[in-house]
Protein backbone atom coordinates (compact mmCIF):
# COMPACT_ATOMS: atom_id res chain seq x y z
CA UNK A 1 0.00 0.00 0.00
CA UNK A 2 2.61 1.92 0.60
CA UNK A 3 4.53 1.59 -2.85
CA UNK A 4 1.41 1.97 -4.59
CA UNK A 5 -0.36 4.93 -3.13
CA UNK A 6 3.17 6.68 -2.81
CA UNK A 7 2.48 7.28 0.95
CA UNK A 8 4.37 6.30 3.56
CA UNK A 9 1.32 7.04 5.71
CA UNK A 10 -0.81 4.07 3.98
CA UNK A 11 -1.43 1.08 6.01
CA UNK A 12 -3.88 -1.87 4.89
CA UNK A 13 -7.02 -0.08 6.21
CA UNK A 14 -6.40 3.29 4.51
CA UNK A 15 -8.94 2.19 1.80
CA UNK A 16 -12.01 1.57 3.92
CA UNK A 17 -11.41 -2.32 3.68
CA UNK A 18 -11.53 -2.65 7.72
CA UNK A 19 -14.53 -0.27 7.89
CA UNK A 20 -17.02 -2.39 5.03
CA UNK A 21 -15.76 -5.55 7.28
CA UNK A 22 -17.00 -4.01 10.52
CA UNK A 23 -20.41 -2.85 9.41
CA UNK A 24 -20.71 -6.36 7.94
CA UNK A 25 -19.54 -7.81 11.91
CA UNK A 26 -21.28 -5.53 13.75
CA UNK A 27 -24.83 -5.66 11.42
CA UNK A 28 -24.30 -9.69 11.93
CA UNK A 29 -23.21 -9.60 16.17
CA UNK A 30 -26.36 -7.42 16.19
CA UNK A 31 -29.00 -10.13 14.40
CA UNK A 32 -27.67 -12.50 16.85
CA UNK A 33 -25.15 -14.07 14.37
CA UNK A 34 -21.83 -15.51 15.19
CA UNK A 35 -19.38 -18.01 14.41
CA UNK A 36 -19.40 -18.69 10.77
CA UNK A 37 -21.71 -16.24 9.94
CA UNK A 38 -20.17 -13.75 11.41
CA UNK A 39 -16.53 -14.32 9.94
CA UNK A 40 -18.46 -14.78 6.62
CA UNK A 41 -20.44 -11.27 7.18
CA UNK A 42 -17.14 -9.70 7.88
CA UNK A 43 -15.78 -10.69 4.74
CA UNK A 44 -18.80 -10.20 2.35
CA UNK A 45 -18.34 -6.38 3.61
CA UNK A 46 -14.97 -6.40 3.32
CA UNK A 47 -15.04 -7.50 -0.58
CA UNK A 48 -17.77 -5.37 -0.94
CA UNK A 49 -15.91 -2.18 0.12
CA UNK A 50 -13.12 -3.15 -2.11
CA UNK A 51 -15.27 -3.48 -4.67
CA UNK A 52 -17.11 0.04 -4.12
CA UNK A 53 -13.65 1.76 -3.73
CA UNK A 54 -12.28 0.51 -6.86
CA UNK A 55 -15.56 1.07 -8.87
CA UNK A 56 -15.41 4.46 -8.07
CA UNK A 57 -12.07 5.20 -8.40
CA UNK A 58 -11.95 3.70 -11.65
CA UNK A 59 -15.27 5.04 -13.47
CA UNK A 60 -14.83 6.21 -16.82
CA UNK A 61 -11.22 4.84 -16.74
CA UNK A 62 -9.80 7.73 -14.76
CA UNK A 63 -7.88 5.49 -12.57
CA UNK A 64 -5.04 7.05 -10.60
CA UNK A 65 -3.32 6.94 -7.03
CA UNK A 66 -5.29 10.38 -5.89
CA UNK A 67 -8.47 9.01 -7.10
CA UNK A 68 -8.06 6.04 -5.04
CA UNK A 69 -6.61 7.52 -2.09
CA UNK A 70 -9.33 10.34 -1.98
CA UNK A 71 -11.70 7.37 -2.66
CA UNK A 72 -10.87 5.15 0.31
CA UNK A 73 -10.46 7.52 2.79
CA UNK A 74 -14.42 8.73 1.85
CA UNK A 75 -15.53 5.85 1.48
CA UNK A 76 -13.46 5.02 5.00
CA UNK A 77 -15.59 8.09 6.78
CA UNK A 78 -18.85 6.79 5.54
CA UNK A 79 -18.42 3.08 6.93
CA UNK A 80 -16.75 5.16 10.18
CA UNK A 81 -20.01 6.88 10.42
CA UNK A 82 -22.80 3.97 9.68
CA UNK A 83 -20.75 1.86 12.99
CA UNK A 84 -21.23 4.51 15.13
CA UNK A 85 -25.02 4.14 14.08
CA UNK A 86 -24.61 0.44 14.71
CA UNK A 87 -22.61 1.14 17.93
CA UNK A 88 -25.54 3.40 19.58
CA UNK A 89 -28.67 1.53 18.74
CA UNK A 90 -27.47 -1.97 20.09
CA UNK A 91 -28.51 -3.28 23.14
CA UNK A 92 -25.74 -3.03 25.56
CA UNK A 93 -25.16 -6.88 25.86
CA UNK A 94 -24.09 -6.28 21.89
CA UNK A 95 -22.54 -3.13 22.63
CA UNK A 96 -19.15 -5.00 24.26
CA UNK A 97 -18.89 -7.90 21.41
CA UNK A 98 -18.99 -4.67 18.93
CA UNK A 99 -16.58 -3.20 20.60
CA UNK A 100 -13.94 -6.15 21.15
CA UNK A 101 -13.96 -6.94 17.35
CA UNK A 102 -13.19 -3.39 16.32
CA UNK A 103 -10.33 -3.10 18.55
CA UNK A 104 -8.98 -6.52 17.58
CA UNK A 105 -9.92 -9.81 19.57
CA UNK A 106 -8.08 -13.00 18.52
CA UNK A 107 -9.83 -15.13 21.69
CA UNK A 108 -12.36 -16.65 18.32
CA UNK A 109 -9.60 -16.67 15.59
CA UNK A 110 -9.22 -19.88 13.83
CA UNK A 111 -6.68 -20.86 11.49
CA UNK A 112 -6.78 -23.89 8.72
CA UNK A 113 -5.41 -24.51 5.35
CA UNK A 114 -6.92 -22.08 3.21
CA UNK A 115 -5.04 -19.55 5.50
CA UNK A 116 -1.62 -21.03 5.44
CA UNK A 117 -2.31 -21.37 1.52
CA UNK A 118 -3.35 -17.59 1.07
CA UNK A 119 -0.62 -16.87 2.96
CA UNK A 120 1.90 -18.49 0.71
CA UNK A 121 0.11 -17.73 -2.00
CA UNK A 122 1.06 -13.70 -1.54
CA UNK A 123 4.73 -14.15 -0.19
CA UNK A 124 5.35 -15.98 -3.68
CA UNK A 125 3.56 -13.59 -5.67
CA UNK A 126 5.04 -10.92 -3.26
CA UNK A 127 8.47 -11.87 -4.16
CA UNK A 128 7.42 -12.69 -7.64
CA UNK A 129 6.77 -8.20 -7.96
CA UNK A 130 9.39 -7.54 -5.50
CA UNK A 131 11.54 -5.96 -8.59
CA UNK A 132 8.92 -4.11 -9.80
CA UNK A 133 7.70 -2.59 -6.44
CA UNK A 134 11.55 -1.28 -5.97
CA UNK A 135 11.15 0.25 -9.91
CA UNK A 136 8.16 1.83 -8.53
CA UNK A 137 9.19 3.15 -4.89
CA UNK A 138 11.58 5.36 -7.12
CA UNK A 139 9.07 6.82 -9.01
CA UNK A 140 6.57 6.10 -11.87
CA UNK A 141 8.39 7.17 -14.66
CA UNK A 142 11.28 5.56 -14.03
CA UNK A 143 9.44 2.75 -13.81
CA UNK A 144 7.77 3.31 -16.67
CA UNK A 145 11.17 4.21 -18.27
CA UNK A 146 12.37 0.29 -17.32
CA UNK A 147 9.18 -1.10 -18.69
CA UNK A 148 7.44 -1.58 -16.09
CA UNK A 149 3.36 -1.87 -16.94
CA UNK A 150 2.20 1.07 -14.08
CA UNK A 151 -1.86 0.43 -14.72
CA UNK A 152 -1.41 -3.32 -14.44
CA UNK A 153 0.61 -3.21 -11.49
CA UNK A 154 -1.01 -1.02 -9.55
CA UNK A 155 -4.71 -3.40 -10.36
CA UNK A 156 -2.62 -6.26 -9.16
CA UNK A 157 -1.54 -4.54 -6.14
CA UNK A 158 -4.71 -3.06 -5.03
CA UNK A 159 -6.76 -6.25 -5.47
CA UNK A 160 -4.10 -7.91 -3.80
CA UNK A 161 -3.66 -6.30 -0.64
CA UNK A 162 -7.05 -5.60 -0.34
CA UNK A 163 -7.97 -9.29 -0.10
CA UNK A 164 -5.06 -10.03 2.29
CA UNK A 165 -6.02 -7.67 4.91
CA UNK A 166 -9.67 -8.13 3.94
CA UNK A 167 -9.10 -12.11 4.96
CA UNK A 168 -7.10 -10.59 8.52
CA UNK A 169 -9.86 -8.39 9.37
CA UNK A 170 -12.39 -11.06 8.89
CA UNK A 171 -10.14 -13.19 11.14
CA UNK A 172 -8.60 -11.11 14.12
CA UNK A 173 -11.03 -7.63 13.21
CA UNK A 174 -9.38 -4.14 12.95
CA UNK A 175 -5.76 -4.72 14.71
CA UNK A 176 -3.89 -1.50 14.04
CA UNK A 177 -0.46 -0.57 13.70
CA UNK A 178 0.73 -3.75 12.25
CA UNK A 179 1.38 -2.95 8.84
CA UNK A 180 2.52 0.89 9.58
CA UNK A 181 4.87 0.37 11.89
CA UNK A 182 6.92 -3.18 11.06
CA UNK A 183 7.71 -2.12 7.49
CA UNK A 184 8.88 1.41 8.63
CA UNK A 185 10.81 -0.21 11.18
CA UNK A 186 12.30 -2.79 9.04
CA UNK A 187 13.47 -0.01 6.47
CA UNK A 188 15.41 1.85 9.24
CA UNK A 189 17.53 -1.56 10.15
CA UNK A 190 18.55 -1.81 5.97
CA UNK A 191 15.57 -3.66 5.08
CA UNK A 192 14.67 -2.04 1.75
CA UNK A 193 14.73 -4.24 -1.11
CA UNK A 194 10.95 -5.72 -1.03
CA UNK A 195 13.28 -9.19 -1.85
CA UNK A 196 13.89 -9.01 2.21
CA UNK A 197 11.32 -6.57 3.59
CA UNK A 198 7.96 -8.71 2.31
CA UNK A 199 9.24 -12.14 4.57
CA UNK A 200 10.56 -9.62 7.41
CA UNK A 201 7.25 -8.00 7.49
CA UNK A 202 5.57 -11.41 8.00
CA UNK A 203 7.78 -12.71 10.15
CA UNK A 204 8.13 -9.72 12.64
CA UNK A 205 4.64 -8.59 11.77
CA UNK A 206 3.49 -11.63 13.07
CA UNK A 207 5.46 -12.30 15.99
CA UNK A 208 4.37 -8.90 17.04
CA UNK A 209 1.16 -9.40 17.29
CA UNK A 210 1.81 -12.74 18.89
CA UNK A 211 3.49 -10.91 21.85
CA UNK A 212 0.73 -8.29 21.59
CA UNK A 213 -2.22 -11.24 22.23
CA UNK A 214 0.19 -12.33 25.38
CA UNK A 215 0.16 -9.14 26.53
CA UNK A 216 -3.38 -8.41 26.33
CA UNK A 217 -4.33 -11.93 27.96
CA UNK A 218 -2.25 -11.51 30.68
CA UNK A 219 -1.48 -7.66 31.38
CA UNK A 220 -4.76 -7.87 33.59
CA UNK A 221 -5.80 -11.34 33.73
CA UNK A 222 -8.37 -13.07 34.38
CA UNK A 223 -9.94 -10.00 32.30
CA UNK A 224 -8.51 -9.64 28.66
CA UNK A 225 -8.15 -6.55 26.91
CA UNK A 226 -8.60 -6.42 22.90
CA UNK A 227 -5.31 -7.18 21.38
CA UNK A 228 -5.79 -3.57 19.19
CA UNK A 229 -5.21 -1.30 22.31
CA UNK A 230 -1.80 -3.39 22.94
CA UNK A 231 -0.87 -2.45 18.99
CA UNK A 232 -1.47 0.96 19.26
CA UNK A 233 0.14 1.50 22.66
CA UNK A 234 2.94 0.51 21.26
CA UNK A 235 2.47 1.33 18.07
CA UNK A 236 2.05 4.87 18.15
CA UNK A 237 5.40 5.58 20.60
CA UNK A 238 7.37 3.31 18.09
CA UNK A 239 5.97 5.24 15.14
CA UNK A 240 6.98 8.63 16.91
CA UNK A 241 10.61 7.08 17.30
CA UNK A 242 10.85 6.00 14.02
CA UNK A 243 9.57 9.28 12.30
CA UNK A 244 11.76 11.27 14.86
CA UNK A 245 14.98 9.25 13.91
CA UNK A 246 14.13 9.53 9.86
CA UNK A 247 13.54 13.33 10.47
CA UNK A 248 17.07 13.41 11.74
CA UNK A 249 18.75 11.34 8.63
Amino acid sequence: MQVLLRNPLADPYILGISGGAAVGALSAILLGAGGILLTNAAFAGAIFSIVLVFGIANKFGRWSVTRLLLTGVVVSAGWGAVINILLTTSSTNNVQSMLFWLMGDLSQSQVHIGHYTLLAVGLIGGLILARSLNVLARGELVAQGLGVNINQLRILLYFAASLFTATAVTMAGSVGFVGLVIPHSLRILGARDHRVLLPCSILLGGSFLVIADSLARSLIAPQQLPVGVVTAVIGVPTFIIILRSTITK
